[in-house]
């Protein structure tokens, strides 16, 4: 299935010649963009060039919710009970550096790692927006909003663009980037608000190509939110080995629909295209060529659905990587780098009900042993180990983001919002191996040495793949919009 954001309909399910006219208009939206823009400032040498563009993909492994940072990679062992809580520190390759005792795979590999310990920002909600985007700064209304003026463009969309403006087009058939898994943010709980990763004024071409899950939870749990319980079987707890992740209806063509009729179609629009030659270089033609020619190639690539084929991998390696929505979605996303897709996000999301995933307002320590960082451990480990093995860690740069940390000192049932203090973590292209970048007071309250923000993560990211974080965009009216304002390369951070 492929969601493009911003649009209801699903392509493939049902392909029509109306729907797949309709995937071209969506690039009428971007007139004025192709073409004209990369604006970079290309006036001034960028420093450290010998470190500048060493990753060639990025896996984005996005934990929504707001991990509790003095849970997982900046534990507070000598601090009061009502702070460290639990759980238990445990020594990792990375001096310096101990993780929970319920990462125990993950205190293997951080020795590969590069820990950013001391996030701040000043917005106590969760905010995707701010900090995937160039955003300035986030506010509950800009958070809320699926669709907002003020959003700016997502990382992935922004790499999308960038490479496209530079390389053109991928080839016919070829894996497409900036892909996001397992489904559209926030549509598997009581009320689809948050704002998703989206292109903003880049235009619906470089919109994020949305999966979508199919399988059944093995396991079911009980959850609340400050009110009555609910029974959900959900599959961050287990799914069954035939689930699968669906980027297109390259996995399935719609009932009734044969290759053959599709590509009848295709000729169709072809012959529509005969009568608009002299709009061949107009922009908005060009948007709606590209937006089309990515829904068929969707629906005739064999490459992806090789890539989407779990079935390929040994057992012993899914089994690695947890039998989980997020585990398979860790090496569904590898899969797809291998295959030639640049930009993947894995975002662990809410599921069944408001405060589920990272948000633990409640039931903290249980969901904490038993659900989130079992599942953590084994993904993040994996992937690291399996990029490590088939020679892609040097050039794929792995993200692990969220929008804020937890409070240090617990709540009646668990820990709440906390913006003034977090962690992310960095690893692999161009990424220091085995680093630990800022500090927080005793309790993990404040940032005491090295402060940074989601701005400097970003234009870290955007450096180590080769992109001028002084470069700016283009917006709806041409005006100049810089890609990362207020963001510096975090030196420390790079190989």
């Amino acid at each position: 299935m492929l969601r493009i954001l911003g649009s209801h309909r699903r392509l493939c399910d049902d392909l029509t010649r109306r729907e797949l006219l309709l995937a071209g208009g969506l690039g009428l939206f971007a007139a004025g963009l192709e073409g004209t823009a990369v604006a970079a400032t290309g006036t001034r040498q960028i420093g450290d060039s010998r470190r500048f563009g060493q990753a060639k993909n990025v896996i984005l492994l996005y934990l929504f919710g707001g991990p509790s940072h003095v849970e997982m990679f900046d534990m507070k062992p000598q601090a009061p009970a009502e702070v460290r809580g639990e759980l238990k520190p445990i020594r990792s390759r990375l001096p310096g550096c101990d993780v929970c005792e319920c990462l125990p795979n993950v205190a293997k590999v951080m020795d590969r790692v590069t820990v950013l310990r001391s996030l701040s920002h000043v917005t106590n909600f969760h905010g995707m927006q701010f900090a995937t985007t160039g955003l300035p700064q986030g506010s509950v209304p800009i958070e809320e909003t699926q669709r907002h003026s003020e959003h700016q463009p997502f990382i992935g969309s922004v790499f999308d663009y960038l490479s496209h403006q530079k390389h053109g087009p991928k080839p016919r058939g070829a894996v497409p980037d900036n892909m996001i898994l397992p489904w559209l943010l926030s549509s598997r709980r009581p009320q689809e608000m948050y704002a998703r990763p989206h292109a903003s004024f880049l235009g619906p071409m470089y919109e994020p190509l949305w999966g979508d899950f199919r399988g059944k939870a093995t396991r079911n749990v009980d959850r609340w939110t400050f009110g009555p319980r609910a029974n959900y079987h959900d599959p961050h707890l287990g799914i069954t080995p035939d689930s699968r992740f669906e980027i297109a209806s390259g996995t399935e063509l719609a009932a009734g629909l044969t290759l053959d009729r599709l590509h009848r179609r295709r000729s169709l629009l072809e012959q529509f295209d005969q009568a608009r030659k002299t709009l061949d270089e107009s922009v908005a033609v060009r948007g709606m060529d590209r937006q089309r020619e990515l829904a068929f190639s969707l629906v005739n690539s064999t490459k992806i659905r090789t890539a989407l084929d779990l079935d390929r991998e040994p057992d012993r390696v899914r089994q690695a990587y947890g039998l989980t929505l997020f585990g398979q979605g860790v090496l569904q996303a590898r899969r797809l780098v291998e295959a030639g897709c640049r930009f993947v996000t894995v975002i662990w999301d809410e599921f069944g009900q408001l405060n589920s995933g990272w948000d633990t307002h409640v039931d903290h320590f249980n969901r904490l042993r038993n659900e989130l960082l079992p599942g953590f451990d084994l993904a993040f480990s994996a992937l690291l180990d399996e990029l490590e093995q088939r020679g892609l860690l040097d050039e794929t740069l792995v993200l692990v983001l969220s929008e804020m940390g937890r409070t240090p000192r617990l709540s009646r049932e668990g820990r709440d919002h906390w913006e003034f203090a977090y962690t992310n973590l960095m690893a692999g292209g161009g990424v220091a191996r085995g680093q630990v970048v800022g500090k927080t007071d005793r309790i993990g309250a404040r940032v005491i040495e090295r402060p940074l923000s989601a701005k400097d993560v970003l234009a870290t990211a955007y450096f180590a793949l080769g992109i001028d974080p002084q470069t700016v965009l283009p917006d709806r009216l041409n005006r100049p919009v810089p890609l990362v304002p207020y963001g510096d390369v975090i030196r420390e951070a790079l190989a």
